[in-house]
């Protein structure tokens, strides 16, 4: 019986973000959380700075928008028009760091799953990272490419006047949950050479643990102090749920 099997196994992709607490923060893996939890501090910080001085002017100028015979709506669509500064800035601010720490990220997920399968860890050092980065950097483009068209459509949504701006904030927050998915999970499946489309399609495949697994890093996303530490606690959640859900069908080694 393997380690990863003598704790019983999440039953939702937010179990798995939530198991990733624990499991970011034991021994023989807390070293490999450094640079990431270190990236996320600054870029999340930074994050918490930008929404504190700008969301009440953003969300004013989006509200002038609205024809003033529906000036009643402006109590509904603050709080929502808030979510959604906050989703797609979070969404920004976690893409650029995990930009940054993708390397580590990887070798995060990495040594996780050796842990997690009592397997030994590939033991590349340095230069294995190095030798690496054109392949990581290509798949983090491909995640990019995959996400610009269909958030320029949703922010072209928000423009339309009512329907806009109460659908939008919804249908944002559900886009970047799965994206949220997509981008952590991604790290595991990438380790084993796994293609993106393939990916995507074995995210389908089980779309509401997916989904459910990025709402819940949404919402840590958005939340002060929480925020900063997300990006090791996600990949060790993603990393768990590869384990349990794909390896047996996808694993390289």
């Amino acid at each position: 019986m393997t380690p990863s099997q003598l704790v019983q196994q999440p039953t939702s992709g937010a179990g798995y973000f939530l198991r990733g607490f624990s499991l970011a923060f034991t021994p023989g893996i807390r070293r490999f959380v450094i640079i990431p939890l270190m990236v996320n501090l600054l870029l999340m910080g930074t994050l918490i700075s930008v929404l504190l001085s700008q969301l009440s002017t953003w969300i004013d100028g989006w509200l002038s928008y609205i024809p003033s015979w529906l000036d009643w709506l402006s109590y509904l669509l603050w709080p929502l028009l808030a979510i959604f500064a906050l989703v797609i800035c979070s969404y920004f601010f976690s893409t650029v760091a995990n930009w940054i720490a993708a390397p580590f990220n990887g070798l995060l997920a990495e040594h996780l799953e050796a842990k997690l399968t009592d397997k030994r860890p590939p033991d590349d050092g340095i230069a294995g990272i190095v030798k690496d980065l054109p392949r990581i950097f290509k798949r983090e483009w491909q995640k990019l490419w995959y996400y610009l068209p269909k958030a320029l459509g949703l922010l072209i949504l928000m423009w339309i006047p009512a329907i806009g701006q109460t659908l939008g904030p919804v249908l944002w927050f559900l886009f970047s949950a799965w994206m949220m998915g997509i981008q952590y999970c991604d790290y595991p499946f990438d380790n084993h050479r796994v293609s993106f489309p393939s990916m995507k399609a074995s995210l389908r495949e089980q779309k509401g643990m997916t989904m459910s697994f990025g709402a819940l890093v949404m919402v840590f996303t958005m939340t002060p102090v929480l925020n900063l530490f997300v990006m090791p606690v996600a990949v060790c959640g993603a990393t768990a749920m590869w384990v349990d859900k794909y390896r047996g069908e996808l694993a390289r080694y």
